[in-house]
Parts: structure tokens; sequence; C-alpha cells
């Protein structure tokens, strides 16, 4: 028994320390202490870093079947090929089988970066182009305006991933970012101001920019249908201990000084919603009932009243806590939905729904299917039959039939006092002059 309980508790301990298993890959060891802040940050939640040159000859994401990492970090731009078994192949298939990705680069960011990009649904600019804004930029500039301070109002509306109460002001250093519109699953996580564009500042503008004002973005990010996340960034500086530290004097329109700039904020929080420890729902319980019974059933009847529960559960701080909404649905569907109505939020998470059976037999499905911005795709299904009435559950006297009823009866009285007229009514016949 005691060996049992220590196996499982060993088990349990293993796919723990697995989920928090990341890859680094890096131009040059350097960055460790350019970018300390961030992943102190990232090893503080728990996370064991395991830093790499992008170009080494020995990297391996997955080994006999099974991969080494759950979590993938990319801040090298400057590699030209990744080394060892990796490639933009490799990290498509690590993402198709729930890999989550963090990628970061800059204006000098190769083809390697572009091809990651493009699997994901991104497109980079053109090399050595970057992010510029002549009327958002900051004092510390080096005069090619490249370094731009971005409102958190151009911040996507989605607490879960990017957090509460962002009030400090961003810098952003880089190149720009544009999405398809036609594909559902890419979301801007944050986009320059109306007087960016994105080009080479070494050159004269002769063309029309790649990327132009609000269609400029930054920070883009991507849920796959499997759930894996990936998070994109124009900028490597953005993670950088320097835009951390540094204070936000912004030239020209509205001055904004503030201590320091919002970025490692929103740097946090966009880790713990990349490496899935935001936003993250699951199913807990599901029971499905007549209405006055407490047992649940496979088969209904046209007509029942039928009561259906949910426990859904969030992930908050490592914990599962009862998820909080009131826009979860439910659909009975058979082909089509029958039925479709908003679930009642009940306390400990629990969301309910009573509703009639449509008079209609056949096989149907309790089918809730939750997808909103910043969380993970809750999808669950339960399959029931739902038959006809029996012979002896239909109403012995229809009230729409009662019009037949009443000719019935009427015509057998008819019948009956014809008969009794005919049968005992005797004419007088008239008499005869010779009787």
């Amino acid at each position: 028994m005691k060996f049992s309980l220590i196996l499982g508790l060993a088990i349990c301990i293993n796919i723990a320390i697995a989920d928090q298993e990341t890859l680094v890959l890096v131009d040059n060891l350097n960055i460790r202490e350019t970018h300390s802040q961030f992943f102190k940050s990232l090893q503080d939640r728990g996370y064991v870093l395991t830093f790499k040159l992008a170009d080494d000859g020995n990297l391996l994401l997955s080994k006999y079947g099974e991969y080494l990492y759950k979590n993938l970090i990319i801040f090298s731009p400057s590699v030209v090929e990744f080394g060892g078994q990796i490639d933009t192949e490799a990290i498509t298939k690590f993402i198709d089988d729930g890999g989550n990705v963090l990628v970061a680069g800059n204006a000098a960011a190769g083809d390697v970066y572009r091809e990651i990009a493009t699997e994901c649904g991104f497109e980079m600019d053109e090399e050595s182009a970057a992010v510029i804004d002549h009327f958002n930029y900051d004092m510390l500039d080096d005069g090619d305006h490249t370094r731009i301070v971005v409102s958190p109002k151009n911040l996507i509306s989605a607490p879960t991933i990017v957090g509460e109460h962002n009030t400090q002001p961003l810098l952003f250093e880089g190149t720009g970012l544009i999405l398809d519109k036609d594909n559902s699953l890419v979301l801007p996580i944050l986009t320059a101001d109306s007087t960016a564009y994105s080009y080479n500042p070494k050159s004269q503008v002769k063309e029309y920019p790649h990327a132009v004002g609000r269609k400029t973005v930054l920070i883009a990010a991507l849920q796959a249908r499997n759930n894996a996340r990936i998070v994109f960034s124009g900028s490597m500086f953005f993670f950088s201990d320097d835009a951390f530290n540094s204070p936000v004097a912004k030239v020209h329109g509205d001055k904004v000084s503030s201590n320091l700039s919002g970025n490692k904020a929103l740097a946090v929080h966009l880790s713990e919603w990349a490496f899935g420890e935001r936003g993250r729902l699951r199913v807990r319980r599901v029971h499905h009932n007549r209405e006055g019974e407490n047992e649940s059933s496979n088969t209904y009847t046209i007509t029942d009243t039928v009561v259906y529960r949910i426990e859904i559960e969030e992930l908050k701080n490592g914990k599962w806590q009862p998820f909080d909404a009131n826009d979860v649905q439910l659909e009975f569907v058979r082909i089509d939905p029958f039925i479709r109505t908003t679930l009642k939020k009940k306390p400990n998470g629990v969301y309910e729904a009573v509703f009639k059976v449509p008079d209609v037999w056949g096989v149907y499905q309790f089918k809730v299917d939750y997808d909103r911005i910043g969380y993970t795709r809750l999808y669950h299904t339960t399959q029931v039959s739902v038959r006809p009435l029996q012979h002896t559950q239909y109403e012995r006297f229809i009230p729409s039939a009662y019009p037949y009823y009443v000719s019935a009866f009427s015509m057998m009285v008819g019948v009956f006092l014809f008969s009794i007229v005919f049968l005992y009514y005797k004419e007088d016949t008239p008499k005869t002059k010779s009787e």
C-alpha cells in the first residue's frame, strides 16, 4: 500500500516537472544576462530552463518518441539555421503535438524566423525593416525613431492574456508583423499607433511600407485547435532588462513620464498565458436526468423535461477553481441544434439548464462548445437516445379530437333514436267506404 502511494506521488511529481521543462534557444549565452529578469520570473514560477545555442549540433526536441520539453523559447534572431534535429518542420510538429512556443525577434531576423511566422499564421516584414514612429518615440532613441512608445490602450481587450490594469506605457524596438484577417485563430496582442509604419530606417522611403498604422502588429499570438499556444514578438528588446528598467519619456504629443515601463508586467502575463498558467478550462463533472429524478439516463422520451448540469473549472495560481462566466451555452443536437440555451450559473462552478425534449425522436447530443479569446477551447458532448411514446403513455382522450368524439356519439344517438322510431312507430292507415 505504501509502495503504491509513493509510486503514485512520484508519477505526479514527474508529470508536473515535465510540464515545466523549457528549452531556451539563444544566439549567445550573454542573453541570459541581458534578459535575466524575464528568465528569473520563469524560474521563480517553477520552470526548469535549459539554455542552448540555437546552432548547437546536438539539439533535440524529442527522444524515443517522447518530447523532452513542454515549452520552447526562441531568442535567437540572428540564427541562419537551427542545429541538430530542430528546424521549422520540427517546431511545427512540436506545436501540432501540443507544445507551447514563445518567439522574439528583431529587425535583423533571418529567413528561419519568417518561416516559423508563416507556419503560425503571421507575416514578418522584410529583413532590416523596423517599426518607425516619428511622433511616439522615446527620448533615449538613437535618432532613427525606432525605439517607440506604445500606449497600453493598443493592447487586445483580453485580461486573460495581457492581465488587468495595464496603465504604464510600453517600449518596443523591433520589426512589425501582419496578420491574416481570415485566420480566426491569430490574435493581435499589441498594435502600433496610427502614425507608425514598418520600413528600413537606413533607406529612403520609395515604396509603400509593408505595414502601416494600426495594421502594424508588434506582438501576435495564436491558440491552435489543439490548445497549443504561440506568442510571437517582433522585438527581443521588449523582454530585456533594459526595457524593464527604463523610464518612459515620449517626445511630441502628450509627454508621458513614469518610473518604469509596463514591459515587465506584460511580459510576465504573456508568458503565463503562453505556457498554460492562465486561461485553461476543464470539465470536472457532467450530469443529466429527468426532472424530479436523481439518476441519469441514456434514454429519454419525447416531451420529457430534462435537467442538464456541467461543472467547469479554471486553472488559477496553479489550482483548479470554479469557473465564473455567464455566456456558457448548451446545444441539444440531432445533426442540427434543436435547442440552444444559455446555462444558468450556480454555485461552485456548476451550470444548469432545464428544457423540454423536442417532439422528434432520434439520437441526440448534449453539446457544450465554449470558445472565447484567451481560454482553451472547452468541448464536451454526451450522446443520448430520444424515443417516441409507448402505446400505454398516450392520452386516452385527446382534446384536439373532441369534435370527432362528439360527432361519433351524436351519430350513435341518432341511429338509436331512428331505430326506435323505425321499429315502434305505427302509422294509422285510412278506412275505406266498404269498411
